[in-house]
């Protein structure tokens, strides 16, 4: 199978794209690895992504989770959905808790996708430093809405 169904495709598509994408080059966002549901990521952290205090900034690590997040999703029957109708999905709500800073290294995310809905799904993210030490803990809630070509429930 070698159409944009073929999951070994779609992969490699999406994780190109990624590395293409302006935003994501701005901040150094790179995924490592996803699947449906799922995604390994990571930024090198560098000067200009710190506080003034010379750690992590906090909003760089939210952007990690929900960036990483998001990519665990686009794998998925749901967001095929979303894709095939000229839909949209949004991050609705998105929680960080810090557990310890750092201030050189590389911040790796893993994000799964723990609900998917058919309007609603809910994640949960781990960020670690490369010796695996827990940075923040992230949940995120995403809204999923159909294009107007999707067939409606009434």
């Amino acid at each position: 199978m070698t159409d944009a169904r073929d999951p070994e495709t779609l992969r490699r598509k999406l994780i190109a794209y990624a590395a293409r994408f302006p935003f994501f080059n701005l901040i150094g966002f790179e995924v490592l690895d996803l699947g449906p549901g799922w995604a390994h990521t990571r930024i090198p952290l560098r000067p200009d992504l710190t506080n003034p205090d010379g750690i992590a900034h906090g909003g760089v690590i939210a952007t990690l989770i929900d960036i990483s997040i998001t990519e665990a999703m686009l794998m998925t029957d749901e967001y095929a959905k979303v894709r095939d109708t000229r839909g949209s999905m949004a991050t609705i709500d998105l929680g960080v808790k810090y557990l310890r800073p750092l201030r050189e290294g590389t911040l790796l995310c893993k994000a799964e996708i723990v609900h998917r809905g058919r309007r609603v799904a809910h994640a949960r993210a781990v960020v670690t430093d490369e010796d695996d030490r827990q940075l923040a803990l992230g949940t995120a809630t995403m809204m999923i809405t159909l294009g107007e070509s999707a067939p409606r429930n009434r």
